[in-house]
């Protein structure tokens, strides 16, 4: 009877044993609540690689800051009036770098609405005709907003308001065989609309827009040998696609296709008036995500230009900023 009652304790303890071994697998396989989620940090991946999406809430900030490379490349031929209906044909080469610093300030003014504030510094070089300009660009604001609340598995909406201001050198005002501007000149006027949609592990996203930019008045610039008086720039049209795809909580790759179409321009001269072209550049867009902290996301992206219209090389790199005492508490 004594090597039974052993046995059966000895049994007892075994399957106590396994219990406890089963309890304890199960509890560590448990997700628990300061453990990555995979979807969540795939939606800070995605905020963090395209910032027009990045949605705050109430009063919460944060600073960004950007850098970004382009060069331009371009034969420029222009008609200069020599004489009463004698016209001459001109063309120059043209190689625009330009170095982009921004810094960029978002506020939470509610849980579905953000304001932002965009500061640009340009350093911009010519360096077929040796020409180089450092100043201020042209300044932005705009308003996102997210009109439903976001649901898993249901696609998520922006509607978005953008003002630019012309705070940047204008081409209007300068000497442009002498001088390189670092604005476009007039006020602009955006509306739009960004959609994204999360497929663990990658995020599909798009976005469509209109601008609007103001008229140019007072200009008195002599352009191609004509008193040039005021300019229509013209209203243009912009698409955006792509995803994002998270290889791992600390990396991940963002492709897109960028896409905007310029509707002509007007040129008004005290003689007349002539209409420019129409113009379309489309980019592709390649960005790796590295996460440096658990709340810092750095993104390096590379591009090219597929028109005529468009930059030939795209490099930009973009970070969070912390600043002691900008966070709410």
């Amino acid at each position: 009877m004594v090597w039974l009652v052993v046995l059966s304790a000895m049994f007892s303890q075994a399957l106590h044993a396994d219990e406890a071994t089963v309890d304890d697998a199960r509890q560590a396989l448990s997700k628990k609540d300061d453990d990555a989620d995979s979807t969540k940090a795939l939606e800070e991946v995605f905020q963090a690689a395209e910032k027009s999406y990045t949605l705050l809430k109430k009063g919460e900030r944060t600073l960004t800051y950007g850098f970004d490379y382009s060069l331009v490349r371009d034969t420029m031929i222009e008609t200069i009036r020599t004489g009463k209906d004698v016209y001459s044909v001109i063309g120059h080469s043209e190689a625009n770098h330009t170095f982009t610093n921004s810094f960029t300030f978002d506020y939470g003014v509610w849980d579905n609405l953000t304001f932002s504030f965009r500061v640009p510094l340009i350093a911009k070089y010519d360096t077929e005709r040796d020409l180089d300009a450092y100043s201020l660009g042209d300044v932005s604001a705009s308003l996102r907003w997210q009109p439903w609340t976001s649901l898993r598995g249901k696609p998520v909406t922006t509607l978005y308001a953008t003002l630019g201001l012309p705070t940047g050198d204008s081409p209007y005002d300068i000497n442009p065989n002498n001088d390189l501007s670092t604005g476009s000149g007039y006020y602009s006027l955006g509306l739009g609309a960004n959609v994204s949609y999360v497929i663990d592990p990658v995020v599909l996203f798009g976005s469509v827009g209109y601008t609007y930019n103001l008229p140019v008045k007072d200009i008195d610039q002599v352009r191609g040998g004509r008193l040039l008086e005021e300019v229509e720039p013209g209203s243009s049209i912009n698409l955006s696609m792509g995803f994002a795809y998270s290889l791992s909580y600390d990396v991940s790759l963002a492709t897109s296709y960028q896409m905007q179409h310029s509707l002509k321009p007007t040129f008004r001269f005290v003689d007349g008036k002539a209409e420019g072209s129409e113009q379309t550049s489309s980019v592709m867009n390649f960005s790796l995500g590295l996460r440096t902290a658990p709340d810092r996301i750095v993104n390096v992206n590379a591009g090219f230009g597929m028109t005529e219209d468009s930059p030939d090389v795209i490099l930009g790199l973009s970070m969070p900023l912390d600043i002691e005492g900008l966070k709410a508490q």
